[in-house]
């Protein structure tokens, strides 16, 4: 638990969308686009492990979806995505200077096919206090 902590110190925190991708997905109809990804410090058990909690807030559709992330040395996977909202996995970002850098993952398994090289992407930096 001590490493996954250590590896979490730098992914925590609140992070404002500065450019990100709108992703439109046909066979739904739905638009989404992230404008904030917040990190949280308080950790929750999940299955067998441990998780931290998080928050993706929407701008399009107004949403505010409660998630739980790991980090890593590489990269943080934000988890927690409802499946009725559309074919995604999560997320995953990697630090990048000051930036947060990521991109929507996609779930194949929920039937719904992302166009080869289809992503969301987007850059983020630390909210002001």
């Amino acid at each position: 638990m001590h490493l996954q902590v250590r590896y979490a110190q730098r992914y925590i925190g609140h992070w404002v969308v500065a450019r990100g991708d709108t992703l439109t997905l046909p066979e739904l109809g739905d638009r989404f686009k992230l404008t904030d990804v917040v990190l949280d410090s308080t950790r929750m058990v999940v299955g067998r492990g441990c998780h931290f909690r998080g928050t993706l807030v929407f701008r399009v559709p107004p949403d505010t979806l409660p998630v739980t992330w790991i980090g890593y040395p590489e990269q943080a996977l934000v988890y927690g995505w409802p499946a009725a909202l559309g074919p995604f996995a999560g997320v995953g970002a990697t630090r990048v200077g000051d930036s947060l850098v990521g991109a929507i993952l996609f779930d194949s398994r929920l039937g719904v096919r992302a166009r080869p090289g289809a992503t969301a992407r987007f850059v983020a930096g630390r909210a002001h206090s």
